[in-house]
């Protein structure tokens, strides 16, 4: 029953991520030229307009406000990307059975931080008016340009190289760019999250020693219990859904099925 309800899970979120990344591919990009242009109009004296990129960040920016970072783990490009990658990485190793190569959790969550010094970098740059000088090394820019079939590869060729040696931290690390490299994911990370969709689990409920949540969970996050602090798992979550879907007892739940439900966060 537990593996229908996986792979129906899974299913599911595979569509809306198929249907996203065909329909509205540019939406991370786009965010990120919101926030690139938030700081040079800054940097430069001038006045913030409304523009499309504004708009979508604001939009963006909202959204994961009222429910948390459901774009990365649902309607981000870069994100569907790299579980495609990963993906195939997984079935090769099935096939050679051999255990997937992972990141410790305990040196995962200082890697974290590399996406904050990347944040704060572009912001300088940005500022500085001179982001135009790191275009052709922009990944997230060559991605853009291949899936609209106008790259200039000689023009671009160190933002491929990095592209390349992403897609390869892809291979060997589920959610490696969403992990360490995003920026517009430390954008994400450091808004705050009603705590209505926080995801956590009660103590009586879990099985000793089990911690499939913590296990599956693609961006190597601990899932507080109710009474602990879950500030960690607040800003990294990508709303996934898998600690939910593989939990044997069904003790892992956004704390408003539990309001709405009139329950405890306990199971006896």
């Amino acid at each position: 029953m537990l593996k229908k309800k996986m792979k129906l899970s899974n299913f599911i979120r595979r569509v809306i991520q198929v249907v996203f990344f065909f329909t509205l591919p540019a939406l991370y990009t786009s965010a990120f030229s919101g926030v690139k242009y938030i700081f040079r109009q800054m940097g430069a004296g001038a006045v913030i307009e409304n523009n499309s990129f504004l708009v979508t960040l604001i939009w963006l920016c909202l959204f994961t406000i009222c429910f948390g970072r459901i774009f990365c783990g649902f309607a981000c490009a870069f994100g569907t990307l790299g579980d495609a990658v990963y993906g195939v990485s997984s079935f090769l190793c099935k096939k050679m059975k051999r255990k997937p190569f992972h990141i410790p959790p305990a040196v995962s969550k200082w890697l974290r931080y590399i996406k904050y010094i990347i944040l704060a970098f572009l912001v300088v740059v940005c500022f500085l008016g001179k982001d135009n000088l790191f275009a052709k090394e922009s990944p997230w820019e060559v991605f853009s340009l291949i899936y609209a079939g106008h790259l200039n590869v000689q023009a671009y060729i160190p933002g491929i190289l990095i592209l390349i040696g992403i897609l390869v931290g892809m291979f060997f690390q589920e959610r490696f760019f969403c992990q360490y490299l995003c920026p517009m994911g430390a954008v994400f990370s450091l808004l705050p999250v009603l705590p209505i969709f926080f995801y956590s689990r009660s103590k009586a409920g879990c099985i000793r020693g089990c911690s499939a949540c913590s296990k599956k969970c693609p961006m190597d996050l601990n899932l507080p219990y109710e009474d602990e602090d879950g500030s960690e798992a607040t800003g990294e979550c990508i709303r996934c859904g898998k600690c939910q879907v593989v939990c044997p007892r069904q003790n892992v739940c956004p704390n408003v099925v539990y309001m709405m439900n009139g329950e405890e966060r306990s199971i006896e």
